[in-house]
């Protein structure tokens, strides 16, 4: 790859490998790069170390999702879900097991899809994008079971909240739904801009990240990122944080965000900004915490450029991957 291919490149995605010793990283020319943990983290660890141990295109436009399950990778492009199995890209063998398209109602437009999220509850594969819907893609016997209608514009973010049998999904046209995962009926529809304490009409309205934890929501977009109580569907907390967020997570009593800006975000539950970690690109598309291995427990963080930073202490950059 050039000069300028690496100077636009974006990093989309990110997810470990089950194991805990890899990361696989995907970017906007459909590549995805498969780096060690292990090798980067170890006392002789060289320059070299954080090169990627292999590289390879997966997508032909960009790869928008990945998300590991106990043994395969998922990777999300333009209309297609493909899996990988990670014991054979660790052997650098590089031929998906399988690739899937949703039945899509026009053959011309080829929707992305932007976000996947596992239920573990049916083994099924939730996810959505640029058709405005949310497909779940049953894994044990490689069919799609349900299509969820009811977004206006197209799906950027999923999460699922096993115990509750609930999907939520946000997108462009600024709306957060709940659904039950059992009947695919809409439960609650969540328009987080109508809320005064989140609104911000100068960014607009799209719902850009959204994540879980038993009882309580995280999303933020155009609206303000906000922690809502599922029970009471209202906002408990408001975060300062300027620009819009793209990804975000809780970790132990604090929220981590990223987004437009070069910085981690750390928040306290009760909505106050505690610090704002710099990192190497300018904006940021993605986060992600290892906790498959104790041993190489990280941060990885990824935007607008080749390297990824890998953060060992929360509150400063070890070092950074790079493509």
């Amino acid at each position: 790859m050039g000069p300028v291919e690496l100077l636009h490149m974006s990093v989309f995605s990110q997810s470990f490998s089950p194991c805990g010793r890899f990361l696989a990283a995907g970017n906007n020319y459909g590549e995805i790069a498969v780096f060690s943990l292990s090798a980067a983290l170890s006392p002789d660890a060289t320059a070299l170390s954080q090169k990627p141990v292999l590289t390879f295109t997966a997508h032909e436009g960009p790869v928008f999702s990945l998300l590991s399950t106990d043994c395969h990778l998922l990777s999300a492009g333009n209309g297609e879900i493909s899996c990988w199995s990670w014991s054979e890209l660790i052997k650098k063998n590089v031929k998906p097991l399988w690739t899937k398209r949703p039945n899509y109602k026009s053959s011309l437009e080829i929707p992305e899809i932007n976000s996947m999220a596992i239920n573990s509850r049916d083994n099924s594969l939730v996810f959505g994008g640029g058709d405005n819907n949310v497909h779940v893609l049953d894994l044990e016997h490689g069919v799609f079971k349900s299509v969820l209608q009811g977004h206006s514009d197209y799906v950027h973010c999923v999460s699922v909240r096993d115990r509750e049998a609930e999907i939520l999904s946000g997108g462009e046209d600024g709306a957060v739904r709940v659904w039950d995962s059992r009947t695919g009926q809409c439960v609650h529809c969540i328009e987080v801009h109508k809320y005064e304490s989140c609104a911000r009409p100068q960014y607009g309205k799209w719902i850009s990240c959204l994540t879980t934890d038993s009882d309580w929501m995280l999303c933020g977009g155009g609206p303000s990122l906000s922690l809502w109580h599922l029970r009471s569907l209202s906002p408990t907390s408001v975060f300062p944080l300027t620009g819009c967020q793209r990804q975000t997570t809780f970790y132990q009593d604090m929220i981590l965000a990223v987004g437009e800006g070069p910085a981690v975000s750390h928040c306290l539950l009760g909505g106050e900004v505690k610090a704002q970690i710099p990192c190497t690109p300018q904006s940021l598309n993605t986060l992600q915490l290892n906790t498959n291995s104790t041993e190489h427990r990280v941060l990885t963080v990824g935007g607008s450029s080749d390297h990824i930073d890998v953060f060992t202490n929360l509150s400063y950059r070890t070092f950074s991957f790079s493509f």
